[in-house]
């Protein structure tokens, strides 16, 4: 296992920065995503850590070696692509041997390193067969032995899921997860799914136009964004906009449409007065019916979408402002009156930016 690091990595594409000023440092063994929307700079980043894309600027290194220089073929990495590019006139088998073949390993030890490869993804029984014969997550499955048989020191994965149904992908993340940490290599994983980096990552890295928002772990970053585009690209939050009134015992006293706010999770660069924004997401607003909370307000009930054993709630707040609350186990209620909306001041992010 090794660590893979980028020190102020740049690509642009003629006056286009694509990637800017990128500082990374990935643990060996660590599975670590690089999430954002498309046009992000995500993929320009792992080509360029792949050495598919030629570095603009800065230096990238698998361990104490400097790669940024040296051609694809002597970094010792593998890449899944989206499309899984495998050979359609190829079996299973001689699609995973395709790299030892490129490296001249002799003929016993390629048989054995298949195999193994192959049990790893739980593909051996299926050897014979071509492409055309496998499910699009079987496929996966080979593109994953192909890239592990070579024993690489970096695993790189180009959204390796976006081509399969919604219940094979569920399917898909634990098995790539399983494998990845079975095999003890360092992988970057890009995506722009939430759900994914969320549930399978390591840490995450979220990117918007070139630039690096924030690193963490997926509960960290989801729990306490450091902007408002990162509290809305990882999943759903409601925006409260407020004004600074004054600290009190570590908490921060704001006022806002919905009532007066109180907060203790506050950015270092949180100001004494003026104007912020809270996020707070859907799951920590509860519907009460009475009792005392840090932050209460009343909501009128507009709609509810029905999810089996979760229910999503959207409520109007006074004149303009609108919240979404999930409810876990959702009761019959009578949405006539009005109700009270309680969360606490711990759930509550404020933003400066």
């Amino acid at each position: 296992m090794i660590p893979v690091t980028c020190d102020k990595v740049t690509k642009r594409f003629g006056q286009t920065v694509a990637v800017n000023d990128v500082d990374l440092a990935i643990e060996p063994g660590e599975l670590f995503f690089l999430l954002g929307p498309s046009g992000c700079g995500k993929t320009t980043l792992l080509r360029m850590i792949a050495g598919l894309n030629e570095v603009t600027a800065g230096r990238i290194r698998f361990g104490d070696a400097d790669v940024t220089d040296q051609p694809t073929g002597k970094r010792n990495c593998a890449m899944v692509f989206q499309s899984y590019a495998l050979w359609p006139h190829m079996t299973v088998a001689q699609n995973v041997a395709f790299g030892l073949d490129v490296r001249k390993v002799p003929a016993n030890e390629k048989q054995a390193r298949v195999n193994e490869a192959l049990a790893r993804v739980q593909m051996r029984d299926l050897a014979g067969r071509r492409p055309t014969q496998l499910s699009g997550g079987q496929q996966q499955r080979v593109a994953l032995a192909r890239a592990l048989v070579v024993n690489p020191d970096v695993l790189l994965l180009d959204e390796p899921l976006s081509n399969l149904d919604a219940k094979l992908r569920m399917e898909m993340r634990t098995e790539i997860r399983r494998i990845c940490k079975t095999a003890n290599i360092t992988t970057i994983y890009v995506t722009h799914d939430q759900e994914e980096a969320l549930s399978m990552a390591d840490r995450i890295a979220v990117m918007r136009d070139g630039d690096l928002m924030q690193v963490g772990p997926p509960r960290g970053v989801y729990d306490r964004p450091h902007s408002r585009f990162v509290a809305d690209f990882l999943g759903t939050t409601n925006f409260i906009p407020a004004t600074v009134q004054r600290r009190d015992n570590g908490a921060l006293v704001m006022e806002s449409p919905a009532g007066p706010i109180r907060s203790t999770v506050l950015p270092d660069d949180c100001p004494d007065k003026g104007n912020v924004t809270c996020s707070v997401r859907p799951e920590a607003m509860k519907i009460v019916d009475a009792g005392d909370a840090e932050n209460v307000v009343a909501g009128r009930h507009l709609s509810t979408v029905y999810l089996g054993n979760v229910a999503q709630h959207r409520f109007a707040i006074g004149d303009d402002l609108t919240v979404e609350v999930d409810e876990l186990a959702p009761r019959d209620r009578d949405w006539s009156k009005p109700v009270r909306l309680a969360f606490n001041a711990a759930d509550v992010v404020v933003l400066t930016n």
